[in-house]
């Protein structure tokens, strides 16, 4: 017996999930996808290999079986999913949030919004850099009026100032080098 039916043999015997109409092959297939999702979550690589790792587990010993009843990729998705918000739960209960964490791990909290101080940075940024576009000079200013602050196209950009694609993009890039300077 060679090595792939031995393989097959073993999976049909002791993969009670892979012993249906599913291969285990066309499960590990999915494997990649499930690492990247699971890396989203839990922003750590490791931890996604190894929560992707019990997903297979669990496939494996038999806690889970694919009944077809949705795409194979869904059922797998539905199992890693579970697996994180386990994963979460348990370390809510064993982390604290006073100890002192560098931000990483599955339990790092962000905030998607700006806090205040960063709100008022941002907001005198935004002020300064619109001060310095109005006092461009007009060639200059108009261009990033148009093309970058009201986000117009280049053919409408070009057609409204009566300049070519080329004296678009030379002014553009005179613009932003004074910006920067």
């Amino acid at each position: 017996m060679n090595s792939a039916a031995a393989a097959s043999s073993f999976q049909a015997a002791f993969h009670p999930a892979v012993a249906g109409s599913v291969s285990w092959r066309e499960m590990v297939s999915h494997r990649s996808y499930l690492v990247r999702f699971a890396q989203r979550k839990l922003h750590d690589p490791m931890l996604a290999e190894d929560v992707v790792h019990d997903v297979f587990e669990a496939v494996i010993s038999g806690r889970a079986a694919f009944a077809g009843r949705s795409a194979l990729r869904s059922w797998l998705t539905a199992i890693l999913k579970n697996k994180i918000v386990d994963l979460v739960r348990q370390r809510v209960g064993t982390d604290s949030l006073d100890d002192e964490h560098d931000g990483e791990g599955a339990l790092a909290i962000e905030c998607p919004q700006a806090r205040p101080d960063e709100l008022a940075e941002h907001r005198e940024f935004l002020a300064h850099t619109l001060a310095r576009i109005d006092a461009l000079p007009a060639g200059l200013r108009d261009v990033m009026h148009l093309r970058v602050l009201q986000d117009q196209g280049t053919d409408e950009v070009c057609r409204r100032l009566a300049i070519s694609e080329e004296n678009l993009f030379v002014r553009l890039h005179r613009a932003r080098k004074q910006l920067l300077s």
